[in-house]
């Protein structure tokens, strides 16, 4: 899982086993090998010497603005403001699109679920244990004030983001051991014999900063001096929490690399900033937004029937997604003891009609989300198999029976809105518990009420949950929403102090070494990680680790489907929906490519503005 979310131990006497996973090499000193490329399979697409991605335009012209939302937040980014333009720190509510600040050493591409290729490394040399990663750099990278980028920047960078970066990445790069600069254009990069499958990609794909520019400095500070990059754009101008501004460098030194080609074609990219999705749409509609991407069913089938849509000036499309879907759901905090036991999670989730919730208020767009890796062949469906059987063996006094089962999935309501069959079940479930009602009012185990808080930044989600929660009060519980602002809930979010949120975590084809700070014991007790539901059981720890060391793609598929069936049965949270495309919105002033990637729609990042087409529509 992406964001939030993407990245076996070796055995001995299985290197030469390991080599085969990694084609079209070149042979080093030192029993390296060599490669243009890394994968975690060793399924690597492009060739040596490539001239571009097929998804792209080479010849994509440069120009004009894009106007967007932030759409994915990663680090401590916040989708309604921002404090600090450091995103890779717990402190703070990030900016939007600092990462197109900074290079990396490699950069991924859009038709493969877990290749890397050449950004700032033009190759990477491999010890023959894969413990020892060589990076190659690039003598021409430089940073945006001319000086040079070098091994002694990225070993820095590395180390720095291990040791006082934000929780996730800190979690990421645990195996680690150690980077350093062997020369100006060779780093060493050291992992621990533990490491996970895809750690080496997780290094890859980290931000390069400099280690002079951060002299003197405090790194894990909230601050509003961008810092010094190397990436294809630079900030311009922001007013902090309302927009922030990047303008393409012209003389980027990586614009001709076969991974950038055709891409970064806006000269400005500026982030808006709404706290509100109605007043969003406003601005879209009135040309403040040029690009919007929908994620509000009402809207998408009702409002647009303005002037702009109806003169043919504003487009929209319905574009395929083959990508996991979001894990999106109102997660509950375990650590609190209202939510200790499953069967009060369950009861709780059977109170939330997703069909009536769909036909009335989401036009019945979307399907119900069952699994964690919903959209994938890492679903569980049916009996475990005997290979998930062997993984999940050795936990089952710890497990509940239901695990060795078909996996849980949400029943099936009436529709009507508070389907009585399925509130009756859930009341049996919370007396099972040892709840008990007392004059309409229902108490805990404890002998307190229960009342349950649901925490939000915004009003969006109240006609879905407000339903919910009367079904909840039918229950006797005392269910309300709490809306703060963006800064407070991503504090309390941080420190857990909540009792119920919803959250979407974007789904990856690949998952690895991420899902720690996700779904792992130790991020359940350290603040600011993806854990947001305290989740700390032995077998999914031992899952994840499993899924981190897979070594194909069918033994990554089957501990999914372990680890789906175990999340499942443990009714950590309450499922929302999902749908296989993305909704988007356009203003008609860009073309794109012919081919889009085939994870993902392309859009906006290979597309272009088009001037001919802004001048048809009086936006030239």
């Amino acid at each position: 899982m992406r964001d939030v979310s993407r990245r076996t131990i070796l055995k001995s006497g299985a290197a030469a086993a390991a080599l085969s996973l990694l084609p079209r090499q070149g042979h080093a000193e030192n029993g390296e090998i060599e490669t243009h490329g890394l994968s975690s399979f060793g399924d690597l697409k492009q060739e040596p010497g490539f001239k571009h991605f097929a998804y792209v335009n080479p010849a994509a012209p440069k120009g004009g603005t894009l106007v967007l939302q932030i759409r994915q937040a990663s680090g401590n980014q916040n989708f309604d403001t921002f404090n600090t333009l450091n995103i890779f720190v717990l402190r703070g509510d990030g900016a939007a699109g600092m990462g197109a600040t900074f290079d990396t050493l490699m950069a991924s591409s859009g038709d493969e679920p877990n290749s890397m290729y050449g950004l700032v490394a033009k190759r990477v040399r491999i010890s023959s244990d894969k413990l020892t990663y060589r990076f190659i750099l690039r003598p021409e990278a430089r940073f945006h004030d001319g000086s040079p980028l070098t091994a002694r920047d990225a070993a820095f960078s590395l180390m720095i983001l291990k040791e006082k970066g934000h929780p996730v990445y800190r979690s990421i790069l645990a195996q680690m051991t150690s980077a350093e600069a062997e020369s100006d254009d060779v780093l060493r990069v050291q992992l621990s014999p533990q490491r996970s499958r895809d750690l080496h990609l997780a290094v890859a794909s980290m931000p390069i900063f400099s280690e002079r520019y951060w002299q003197g400095k405090d790194f894990e500070a909230a601050t509003l001096e961008a810092p010094l990059g190397s990436g294809p754009y630079k900030v311009s101008r922001f007013e902090q929490g309302r927009y922030i501004e990047f303008e393409r460098v012209p003389d980027y030194w990586g614009k001709d690399l076969p991974v950038n080609v055709g891409q970064n074609n806006f000269d400005r990219i500026r982030y808006e900033y709404y706290r509100d999705r109605t007043v969003a749409f406003e601005a879209f509609k009135n040309g403040s937004i040029n690009y919007h991407e929908e994620f509000t069913s009402r809207i998408w089938a009702t409002g647009y029937d303005f002037p702009a849509f109806r003169e043919g000036r504003v487009k929209r499309e319905e574009i395929p997604d083959d990508t996991p879907a979001p894990i999106q759901g109102w997660y509950f905090n375990t650590r609190r003891e209202a939510f200790k036991d499953p069967r009060i999670r369950e009861a709780i989730g059977l109170a939330f009609d997703f069909e009536w919730t769909n036909t009335n208020i989401m036009f019945g767009s979307y399907k119900r989300l069952t699994s964690f890796f919903e959209n994938s062949d890492m679903k569980a469906t049916g009996l475990p198999s005997p290979d998930e059987v062997a993984l999940l063996e050795p936990f089952r006094d710890e497990l509940p029976p239901a695990v060795f089962a078909e996996p849980y999935v949400p029943p099936v309501s009436d529709g009507s809105g508070q389907d009585r069959k399925l509130l009756r079940r859930a009341d049996e479930l919370l007396r099972e518990a040892g709840c008990k009602r007392e004059g309409g009012v229902l108490k805990l185990p404890s002998g307190q009420p229960f009342t349950i808080e649901f925490l939000d930044f915004q009003n969006s989600l109240q006609p879905h949950t407000q339903p919910f929660q009367a079904n909840l009060k039918r229950l006797g519980i005392d269910a309300r929403s709490r809306i703060v602002d963006a800064a407070q809930y991503q504090q309390r979010m941080n420190e857990y102090d909540f009792d119920m949120a919803s959250r979407a975590l974007v789904g990856t084809t690949t998952p690895g070494d991420s899902l720690r700070a996700v779904f792992g014991s130790e991020a359940a007790k350290t603040p600011g990680t993806r854990n947001i539901a305290g989740i700390a059981h032995p077998a999914i720890d031992a899952l994840v680790e499993k899924i981190g060391n897979a070594q194909t793609r069918e033994e990554l598929n089957i501990a999914c489907r372990a680890l789906d069936r175990v999340l499942r049965a443990g009714h950590y949270w309450v499922p929302m929906w999902f749908k296989a495309s993305d909704w988007i919105a356009y203003w008609d002033m860009f073309s794109r490519p012919e081919t889009k990637p085939r994870f993902g729609s392309g859009a906006p990042g290979t597309w272009w503005y088009d001037a001919e087409k802004a001048k048809r529509i009086g936006r030239g």
